[in-house]
């Protein structure tokens, strides 16, 4: 599915000609204006899976931003949105070919960030719950507990449920599931899974970061399903081999000048990635290896 057709930046000359005109002489820099022009990135065409590659400031998480922006979709996280942002986004145009759903989004890095936070500060609060949830069994499976008045009618539920159950199950019982069962990769897992539904168009920021290789290969087939069957829409930015991989993904090489278009296998990070292992594939076929292997 697409519903962002194209996308098309200010060039350089137009950007210069509004620094020029600009009153506001008090700043060092007039971010994001002159991040992507030096690239000669101008229109930019999607496909289902569209994905923006380039090292550290080459501008990609910028493009993701921008389009974020002038699609006007849902966001968690603030970003690096300075007094030039909406002038620059105005500058912007776009061309829609079927109508953006309410739920798109763009998921960034910080977004996962924060939700791992919030999960961990969940955990400590049921740590401490549990700990008082322990003193109250104790005290309420061995107390000497008399009804007395009707006031005193939930005590004596509680006493019934302590003597009636383990100290674990009574616990449990009243807790909700510590989700610290998950690890920082399965939550991070699990956030793109929850925030990328049916029928939206998805902007991922380096969806890879706090992902093992295992997690971004399971996450690059989730995105696939989700474009073949769910009828989504992914714009991403990354320089993970795993994420670059993803079948008829169309792939904007931001560390050109211009920049261009090429197939996964030609960009230097998965080269380099190619190449280490190419060096040392007698490692993986080794007779140590086959005795491993084949005990």
């Amino acid at each position: 599915m697409v519903y962002l057709k194209s996308f098309t930046f200010p060039d350089d000359n137009a950007e210069t000609l509004f620094i020029l005109g600009t009153r506001r002489t008090c700043y060092d820099s007039f971010y994001p204006f002159k991040v992507l022009s030096k690239h000669c990135l101008g229109r930019v065409d999607f496909e289902p899976i569209t994905i923006f590659y380039g090292g550290n400031g080459s501008g990609k998480s910028t493009a993701l931003n921008v389009i974020a922006e002038k699609l006007k979709v849902r966001r968690d996280s603030t970003y690096n949105k300075t007094n030039f942002f909406p002038d620059y986004v105005g500058m912007c145009k776009m061309e829609i070919q079927a109508r953006v759903p309410e739920n798109s989004r763009i998921v960034t890095s910080d977004d996962v960030f924060d939700f791992m936070l919030d999960i961990r500060g969940l955990n400590e609060g049921i740590d401490l719950k549990r700990d008082e949830l322990f003193t109250e069994y104790l005290d309420a499976k061995h107390s000497q507990f008399q009804l007395k008045s009707m006031a005193d009618y939930d005590q004596l539920k509680k006493v019934g449920k302590a003597r009636s159950k383990t100290q674990s199950r009574f616990v449990r019982g009243e807790l909700i599931d510590n989700i610290r069962e998950f690890s920082n990769g399965e939550s991070a897992f699990q956030y793109f899974t929850e925030k990328i539904g049916e029928n939206g168009l998805y902007l991922l920021d380096e969806p890879e970061n706090s992902l093992s290789p295992k997690r971004q290969i399971e996450l690059a087939g989730f995105i696939e399903n989700s474009v073949r069957f769910f009828g989504c829409q992914l714009i991403i930015s990354t320089h993970s081999p795993f994420i670059l991989a993803l079948r008829g993904a169309k792939i904007y090489n931001l560390d050109e000048n211009p920049a261009a278009v090429q197939p996964w296998t030609e960009l230097e990070n998965v080269r380099l990635f190619h190449e280490f292992f190419d060096t040392r594939r007698n490692e993986f076929n080794n007779d140590h290896g086959a005795e491993r292997n084949h005990p």
